[in-house]
């Protein structure tokens, strides 16, 4: 079983945890040699993260079986003088390494760029981490929902029934842990071409708060040029209403929802033919005058009436059928039932040792004439011997020394 063959012949070195983890993991699905460098019993705490484990407590999460999905796994001290030539070796016959803990751990250790570089002119070195290498908030520690908070994208409202009076909960999933690793491949990969032509390597960093600060240009930008600029007419003022009742969603007869998106005329004018509504089509949305309001009212009124009177997938099959752009509003259960879903093949079954089967997503890649069906995340520390032996060129005495823990143990900065 592997991932897809376009990285055939890459080897990354990564030193990376919880979500940085999806960078190597998103190159190994490419197809990627990505040897994961771990320590201590438990190696990447992403093995053990999540709401759910496979198996029992003590099974792994289901970000792990994604993100370290199709690695190899060494285990070594890097705060040993072994450790850290031992890093050093296997960085010389690589193209990239991952630094995925907090910003400048590699240089605490005294094996960051410069001494990559050293033994490797054109090794690409990618350092993700929460609040990058500068700025004064470079040394606190972060996760991924900080992202959106810093950058303005987590929405914080009281609970219900908060666990502490008082206490402000978060009503958004996050969106920076998530988007982090492609950003970081996409600059890995653009380095490695850069490296690949010119023989000369690079040092690339993809902060979460600059991915969250970069994710919306229609409130970023727009903040930034506030004063040269001006709202669309379709944004109404009272924020009561929908932004636009073209373009929302509406409750169905069987209590699910679907988004209407007639954000061109075309499709609001096949709608509108569809349903025998032609006497909306003069109603004029786009003006700001003093009846702008009533009159996205009386549409938005119109089509909650209109939208009331059909099923979830009788209105997916009208669109379909009448050229009108929009699409059910599923919950994850919902999507996993959707025939779209199911006919993209979205899915790979895997045997898990002592659990039997696990369906998994695949990535969101496609390879023509390629089957994604990747190998499961490794055990900490189930390739050392093999990988420095065969990539490092290591006998069984370098191995052995190689592979000693540290003794008294280092404090040192933590992943994010």
């Amino acid at each position: 079983m592997s991932g897809y063959s376009l990285l055939d012949g890459v080897r990354i070195l990564e030193v990376a945890q919880l979500a940085p983890s999806s960078l190597g993991g998103h190159l190994a699905d490419l197809g990627a040699d990505v040897i994961k460098i771990e320590s201590g019993p438990l190696g990447d705490p992403v093995r053990i993260g999540g709401s759910r484990a496979v198996g029992g407590e003590d099974g792994p999460a289901f970000m792990h079986l994604r993100w370290n999905r199709g690695k190899r796994s060494v285990a070594l001290d890097l705060r040993t003088p072994e450790g850290k030539q031992a890093f050093l070796d296997l960085a010389r016959s690589c193209d990239a390494v991952i630094e995925g803990m907090r910003g400048g751990y590699l240089d605490w250790l005294g094996i960051g760029y410069e001494q990559l570089r050293q033994v490797n002119p054109k090794i690409v070195l990618c350092t993700v981490s929460g609040m990058g290498t500068d700025g004064p908030y470079r040394v606190l520690g972060t996760g991924g929902p900080v992202f959106d908070a810093y950058a303005g994208l987590r929405e914080v409202g009281t609970p219900a029934v908060p666990p502490t009076e008082g206490m402000a909960g978060s009503t958004t999933p996050p969106i920076a842990m998530y988007a982090l690793g492609a950003y970081g491949a996409m600059g890995l990969l653009a380095a490695l071409h850069k490296a690949g032509a010119t023989g000369t390597g690079c040092h690339v960093e993809v902060a979460g708060i600059d991915v969250a600060a970069a994710w919306m240009p229609d409130l970023v930008d727009a903040e930034l040029n506030r004063d040269r600029s001006i709202p669309r007419p379709t944004w109404l003022p009272d924020g009561r209403l929908p932004d636009w009742p073209r373009l929302e969603a509406y409750r169905t007869s069987d209590g699910e929802a679907i988004l209407f998106g007639s954000h061109v005329e075309k499709f609001w004018h096949n709608f509108l033919a569809a349903v025998g509504r032609d006497d909306l089509i003069g109603v004029d949305l786009t003006g700001t005058d003093d009846g702008a309001p009533a009159r996205a009212d009386l549409v938005w009124r119109a089509l909650t009436e209109i939208f009331a009177q059909r099923t979830r997938a009788e209105w997916v099959q009208l669109f379909l059928e009448h050229g009108i752009a929009g699409g059910p509003v599923n919950s994850v259960a919902d999507m996993l039932d959707d025939p779209h879903f199911r006919a993209r093949d979205n899915t790979y079954r895997v045997d898990y040792p002592g659990v039997g089967e696990l369906e998994l997503v695949v990535s969101p890649v496609r390879v023509a004439g390629e089957k994604f069906a990747p190998a499961l995340p490794p055990v900490v520390g189930a390739d050392t011997s093999e990988v420095l032996r065969t990539v490092a060129q290591y006998d069984a005495a370098r191995i052995a020394a190689a592979t000693e823990p540290a003794s008294p143990r280092r404090e040192a900065p933590s992943a994010g």
